[in-house]
């Protein structure tokens, strides 16, 4: 999918904030390519939203329009003075009235694939690893027992 430029995002933005919110988007949204693990942030003190463009591409306009409902309500409810940090209860029955995503689906491209599995010989708790580690150093985080690695079939 091909990524929005910066005057169609900030249309796009201002757009849903007046669908959703009935206010306009007054402040600053840029793409932020250096984001990994997140869909977008809201930085408070400069009033910004910045956006992982890998969003729109590899999960479609949907999920990155979720994403941006999301840092909206962040947006909005900073700037009426209230709790817009994800704890808050204001935030959580904001973004249950719009149907913003809480959380945003992780990207495919940064799916994991584990290289080695362990198992607790007590409790029977796996553990996935991209490194090997040695059985005899460690023990179970959960029970304390023993260790074992499994192997992958």
């Amino acid at each position: 999918m091909q990524v929005l430029t910066q005057t169609e995002l900030e249309e796009l933005v201002n757009e849903l904030s007046i669908q959703y919110f009935q206010k306009p988007f007054y402040d600053q949204v840029m793409f932020n390519h250096r984001l990994r693990t997140t869909g977008g942030r809201y930085i408070p003190n400069k009033r910004t939203i910045e956006l992982n463009p890998k969003y729109m591409k590899e999960l479609g306009k949907e999920e990155f329009i979720g994403i941006i409902k999301h840092e909206l309500v962040h947006y909005h409810l900073h700037i009426a003075g209230k709790g817009y940090q994800h704890r808050d209860r204001e935030f959580k029955q904001l973004l249950k009235q719009i149907g913003a995503p809480r959380h945003c689906t992780p990207l495919p491209s940064k799916q994991q694939t584990y290289r080695h599995q362990y198992q607790c010989k007590e409790c029977g708790q796996v553990y996935h690893r991209m490194k090997r580690m040695n059985v005899s150093r460690y023990r179970c985080g959960k029970c304390n027992g023993k260790i074992k690695k499994v192997d992958n079939k």
